[in-house]
């Protein structure tokens, strides 16, 4: 941030986190929801938001903030120790492996995909008036982990059977977010849906990794 000030940078987007929300049991998530600190990287991340808020009162520097829910698409890498659940579960379906739910499967989130996020921003690099403020990301619907396994079978033509593991600590069970000031401060619009994202990551996943073989 202080580089970017003393180099005359006119804004700052931050590639903030939904997680900040925690597990609180208000739903959909909104911009002014009391953030929740549930794990170290939430803390993290939150950090930089504050540093954000903080350069764009003190100085002449613009912030935005955005909060992204869960992204996904092509060229993900599933052997990232930070890949994101989609990833997996197509490498692991494409290996001949049995996906691994990490708890019943009925958690849900907000996916959203990248184009949309490209588009956010896009979109917060130029709108006028928005220094300091904070948006979600996401498409306003929420799919459980389980539907979105059983859709991804049905694209690769494959059985659902999933494996079941204990639920992991800090991890929430649903993410759903409201994007209504993002639409109006941004003119942000998700305009690819979950289901068409989806069918273009798995088949993406799936001629990369014939390539390969």
């Amino acid at each position: 941030m202080d580089a970017a000030r003393k180099l005359s940078v006119r804004r700052v987007v931050y590639a903030a986190s939904s997680s900040a929300y925690g597990d609180r049991p208000e739903m959909p998530k909104h911009e002014n929801h009391v953030p929740e600190t549930l794990s170290p990287y939430v803390a993290a991340k939150l950090a930089g938001e504050l540093y954000c808020e903080s350069f764009s009162h003190c100085y002449d520097l613009e912030t935005v903030r955005l909060r992204y829910f869960n992204v996904f698409g092509p060229r993900q890498d599933p052997k990232s120790p930070y890949s994101a659940v989609i990833p997996l579960f197509v490498s692991a379906l494409l290996e001949g492996r049995r996906p691994m739910f990490f708890g019943n499967g009925e958690q849900s989130r907000d996916f959203v995909y990248v184009g949309n996020v490209a588009q956010a921003n896009l979109l917060a690099a130029e709108a006028p008036g928005v220094s300091g403020n904070v948006y979600n990301v996401a498409t306003a619907q929420r799919v459980s982990v389980a539907e979105m396994l059983k859709q991804i079978c049905d694209i690769l033509e494959l059985p659902y059977d999933p494996e079941f593991a204990p639920p992991r600590a800090g991890d929430v069970l649903h993410s759903w977010a409201d994007i209504t000031q993002t639409q109006k401060d941004l003119g942000y619009e998700p305009n690819v849906s979950f289901c068409d994202g989806l069918r273009d990551t798995v088949e993406a996943y799936a001629q990369e990794l014939s390539v390969k073989a």
